[in-house]
């Protein structure tokens, strides 16, 4: 008799059933374990982060009030993290006080497509601001907001409400994972990019994430921290 090509085909469905339930559950613990071991690594380097660059804000905190005695050192402001949860987000001010009523005017200069606002010549940013913000030394309060579970040190950088209620369904699969102080799209041309660009570089850290990728990402903002480049 000639065998049956059909039975054959279902045997080998059947059969390799418990494998493909092995392989998920072997993906579930080693994401599960992923997680665990990139949250202890984001509270230890945070706290650490904190304590040695401590001389630094106090530096940077001075040199704020001296340009603008009657501003506040730092910045706060709502954005969305995981799973749509607003929350409150650190920077050191790198604008004047009155930055966000100055921004309606300036929105029709924006330099970035899609749900994001950037401008070159941000007329709102103070002297120290440029300098701080080009060596990304304004985003070091959110150390902080990585303690607190807010933000992990790896992730899609976390959006603006405003920003949150122009993205379609598929933008918002940037909100499923934890925000992060850095991502792949900062270290891979950051403003010199789309916001389409940079969805897909979220996108494709959040399918491929994992230890490895994060110590890179971190160790390539370490470099881009030092030789700034075009960050605004």
């Amino acid at each position: 008799m000639y065998p049956n090509p059909q039975r054959n085909e279902v045997d080998v469905v059947f059969k390799s059933a418990p494998e493909y339930a092995k392989a998920a559950l072997e993906e579930r613990d080693s994401k599960a374990s992923y997680l665990v071991i990139k949250r202890i690594m984001d509270v230890m380097l945070a706290l650490i982060g904190l304590v040695l660059l401590s001389p630094l804000f106090i530096l940077v905190a001075l040199l704020i009030k001296m340009e603008d005695p009657k501003g506040s050192v730092f910045f706060y402001q709502t954005r969305i993290g995981k799973n749509e949860r607003p929350f409150r987000m650190y920077k050191f001010r790198s604008m004047v006080s009155n930055a966000e009523e100055l921004l309606e005017k300036l929105l029709d200069q924006n330099e970035v497509g899609g749900a994001m606002f950037k401008m070159k010549e941000d007329p709102r940013i103070t002297k120290i601001g440029k300098f701080i913000r080009k060596t990304s030394i304004d985003e070091l309060p959110q150390l902080w907001n990585v303690v607190r579970g807010d933000m992990s040190l790896v992730g899609p950088r976390p959006a603006l409400p405003r920003e949150v209620m122009q993205y379609t369904s598929y933008d918002k699969q940037r909100l499923s994972v934890s925000p992060g102080c850095t991502g792949l799209w900062q270290v891979s041309g950051r403003n010199n990019l789309s916001f389409q660009e940079m969805l897909e570089l979220d996108l494709e850290y959040i399918e491929r994430r994992n230890l490895w990728l994060d110590i890179k990402v971190m160790l390539r903002t370490v470099k881009v921290m030092v030789f700034p480049n075009s960050a605004y």
